[in-house]
């Protein structure tokens, strides 16, 4: 597995091996004593599996008092992946970076708890599997708008097709 360090301290995208052969290919996608030795030791609770069709938006979503840490996989597409930094005594407090994740390119994004999180689906059909390392919440679920224009992310395609949750989200109050 090899390690590229994102812009934003914490984050890392991870890039799986796959063996291939006249069958398909066998990747794994989870061993936790690989993981640990990579400095990501915390325990990973549950798995969640998001379907989405092109233009989709889903975010920007944290959690205020269980932050969850997530390892995000693409099983079949390609998306926009976005985390933004959100722990206040952070130097990258507020910051944002997006990464393109794909079925065709075995990696993995690693985002420690104290960031949102969002993505946007790129191909017609996209499913992404992630593991949290706290459990979902809805009492303690935090959302801010995809579209902030302090943020100012650059979404890929310009129709978005959002939650209602999601577009009647408040801007990020920093």
């Amino acid at each position: 597995m090899k390690i590229l360090e994102t812009s934003l301290p914490g984050c890392l995208l991870l890039s799986q091996t796959q063996y291939r052969d006249q069958r398909g290919y066998f990747q794994e996608l989870y061993v936790q004593q690989r993981y640990e030795e990579l400095g990501i030791t915390e325990a990973l609770v549950q798995d969640n599996l998001s379907h989405s069709t092109r233009g989709v938006i889903r975010g920007m979503h944290f959690q205020r008092q269980q932050p969850q840490g997530k390892l995000v996989t693409v099983l079949q597409g390609r998306i926009y992946d976005v985390m933004v930094d959100i722990r206040p005594n952070s130097p990258t407090y507020g910051q944002w970076q997006g990464i393109i994740l794909s079925a065709d390119n075995p990696q993995q994004l690693w985002i420690p708890a104290g960031f949102a999180h969002g993505f946007q689906a790129l191909d017609s059909t996209n499913l992404v599997f992630y593991k949290t390392s706290s459990y979902y919440n809805p009492s303690d679920e935090g959302v801010f708008q995809p579209f902030d224009p302090k943020l100012n992310i650059s979404w890929p395609l310009q129709d978005a097709i959002l939650s209602e949750k999601d577009s009647q989200a408040p801007n990020a109050d920093w």
